[in-house]
């Protein structure tokens, strides 16, 4: 199966600049289409996203497709929030979806990012503020600032110190107090656009992939088998014994097993 010449991405936010050069390797060219993706939601409380990561991800590409009348989109789509195991600890995920409409034929991308620069604070002032400002990487990472969490925002983009003083005391006067949080609109956080370009690659790598039934592009890790043994006792563990590649053409599927054991403080015989 060929792969087709041009492709379109739905996006407001820049996402076009992490995702065209890793295609272009492979002759594709993308188009972007003009649509309002914030319509299937948004970091800063706006609008909420309805289902799931994917499902968003889907409805941005069919979108694109449709704006510019290409059988093939690229949508990419992002969760941010506290660790579900350490809340204390931020995670990102991150998905990359190529869609041909045609024949409804998906492959996804994911990466889990545990180094997020997304965070939080209540603060009046911005030497309240300068350890979260620090942390994030302001101003080359913007700032979103509330009256409360979950409130609409006063402000999004900000990168200007004064500009985010000036909101800062509009939250205070609104509330009696000011949110902040990282604006992780790819266009406005580096690294979360970094990391879309690290997903772009690893796609492009993909469909660079025959698969080895039917020599369509794409062929790759769909999920993974968990059971890797136990260095002391051999008990199987829930970390991954294998990881499984698949066709999301034709259904061919494959088990590669992952080498090494695991430290018995995984096992459920040695440390239940």
């Amino acid at each position: 199966m060929a792969l087709p010449r041009r492709v379109a991405l739905g996006t407001m936010h820049g996402k076009e600049t992490a995702v065209a050069l890793p295609l272009a390797a492979l002759g594709i060219a993308l188009t972007r289409a003009d649509i309002d993706t914030d319509r299937f939601g948004t970091f800063s409380s706006e609008v909420a996203r309805t289902g799931t990561m994917l499902d968003a991800a889907r409805a941005k590409a069919r979108a694109a497709a449709e704006a510019t009348g290409l059988p093939v989109a690229i949508a990419s789509e992002g969760s941010y929030g506290p660790h579900p195991h350490m809340p204390f600890l931020p995670l990102g995920q991150e998905i990359l979806l190529w869609l041909d409409t045609g024949s409804g034929r998906e492959i996804v991308e994911h990466v889990t990012d545990p180094a997020t620069n997304y965070d939080q604070c209540h603060a009046h002032t911005l030497p309240e503020a300068e350890s979260f400002l620090t942390r994030i990487g302001f101003p080359a990472t913007a700032v979103i600032v509330a009256p409360t969490m979950g409130a609409v925002p006063v402000a999004k983009g900000l990168r200007d110190p004064q500009a985010l003083a000036e909101a800062m005391a509009l939250a205070y006067a609104t509330s009696g107090r000011a949110f902040l949080q990282t604006d992780m609109r790819a266009h406005m956080n580096p690294h979360r656009m970094a990391v879309i370009e690290g997903l772009a690659r690893r796609l492009a790598a993909r469909l660079a992939t025959p698969c080895p039934d039917c020599t369509a592009a794409g062929f790759g890790r769909t999920g993974n088998e968990p059971g890797l043994p136990c260095g002391d006792c051999g008990t199987p563990t829930g970390l991954v014994a294998a990881d499984l590649l698949c066709c999301t053409a034709c259904g061919f599927l494959t088990r590669k097993p992952r080498s090494g054991q695991a430290d018995p403080a995984h096992c459920p015989a040695c440390n239940p």
